[in-house]
């Protein structure tokens, strides 16, 4: 009987570039920025690592469609280099081609690499990603991701009987709360605070989004290796390294869209990836043991939903804990604790191990004393690639020894 990877898996060495405008940096620069910090701190050589994921989404403006550019940009010494692509949860899939490589024995030491630099584009969105093929249906001519994400929140509404100006309410605090961490983080895009007040009066997006509800794009990467914890204990000599609890992935089957019991307040993948995570992690209550997260705030809104998909609040419930501070940086369980996508941007193929990344650093206590979240012992990181009804989830559970 499979009994997952739980503490099977130590993270090693992790690295992240400065998220942004990178106008002065190639995609080979940054794979090369990102991982000679991750290498330098998991103190080993080039020569130790025996498999390397190597995760980028969109081909056409970044390195080319193989894993060989980052083969070539860190010449590494002939060995596997596998280059996976899953929406949002890209980054995620690299880190867990790696983890399983290592938890399988195929090898000791593995290599996780998530990069994208969309800012070359020239536009401000996403590139035209081409055709979605069976979700084609969904998108029609008119179809925005603001337009599909404000929509969980006139669902929540109608399915909790909450007044959309106390959703508007508590969203503008989720994006304030975000800029706030975020202008603490030297390697953040977004580095200014913003208040509730100004979150509610910026120009509208889709409502009841404004402005400062909605990430940006930006470029950036994220690497991570992993190994054995033996390896670890023997290269870590004073324990600093995080172990891999839990990694899950779940695929929307198509249901949402077809069938008339999704209420379209929540998304469901979220709810089947993060239950299958706490059970291998062996999580029973998790508002009582999650320390710290890192959620997939594409909107604000998804982040308000998530909190309950992620059983961390209870239905219907979010609003009381976000307007009481429960995910503010000294609340009972902070949430974006470096800044999250609001304040980041999103290059998806990096942002799962820029999570990973900002969980990591607190678990081994390397940030500044304000953005300290204290006696961190588990910490969840949440990604949602596609729309609220046709998506991708990956969730991550990593602590401390």
């Amino acid at each position: 009987m499979a009994t997952g990877i739980k503490d099977k898996i130590a993270i090693i060495g992790m690295g992240c570039t400065r998220f942004g405008e990178r106008w002065e940096a190639s995609g080979e620069d940054l794979i090369v920025e990102a991982f000679q910090e991750c290498i330098q701190d998991a103190q080993i050589e080039k020569k130790d690592i025996e498999a390397a994921f190597f995760g980028t989404h969109y081909e056409e403006v970044n390195v080319g469609k193989s894993a060989i550019p980052m083969s070539v940009a860190l010449k590494l010494p002939y060995i596997p280099v596998t280059r996976t692509e899953n929406f949002c949860a890209t980054a995620t899939e690299a880190f867990r081609g790696a983890c399983y490589a290592v938890a399988s024995g195929a090898c000791d030491v593995a290599l996780a690499l998530g990069m994208e630099k969309l800012k070359d584009t020239g536009f401000a969105g996403l590139p035209n990603a081409g055709s979605y093929g069976v979700m084609d249906f969904a998108l029609g001519t008119n179809w925005t991701a603001p337009g599909q994400f404000a929509q969980l929140a006139t669902a929540y509404s109608s399915t909790y009987g909450l007044p959309m100006e106390k959703i508007k309410q508590a969203i503008a605090h989720v994006s304030a709360k975000s800029h706030k961490n975020g202008a603490m983080n030297p390697k953040a895009h977004l580095r200014r605070v913003v208040t509730e007040e100004e979150v509610m009066a910026a120009p509208m997006i889709a409502y009841p989004l404004g402005l400062y509800d909605c990430c940006g794009v930006s470029d950036g990467a994220a690497a991570a290796i992993v190994a054995t914890p033996e390896i670890a204990r023997q290269v870590k000599k004073n324990k600093d390294y995080a172990l891999v609890k839990a990694l899950q992935i779940a695929c929307t089957s198509g249901e949402e869209s077809l069938f008339t019991n999704w209420d379209g307040a929540h998304v469901e993948s979220t709810v089947r990836a993060s239950l299958k995570a706490y059970q291998e992690a062996g999580i029973k209550n998790p508002r009582e043991e999650i320390s710290l997260m890192e959620l997939h705030d594409c909107f604000s809104i998804t982040e308000f939903v998530t909190y309950e998909d992620l059983q961390i609040s209870p239905r219907g419930k979010a609003y009381e804990d976000i307007m009481s501070g429960v995910f503010d940086l000294n609340g009972k369980i902070p949430c974006q604790v470096d800044g999250g996508l609001k304040c980041f941007g999103h290059p998806i193929g990096a942002s799962g191990l820029r999570m990973i990344y900002a969980l990591y650093e607190q678990m081994l206590e390397r940030v500044p004393e304000e953005r300290k979240v204290k006696n961190a012992r588990l910490g969840l990181a949440h990604n949602l690639g596609g729309i609220p009804n046709y998506n991708v989830v990956s969730v991550a559970i990593v602590g401390r020894d």
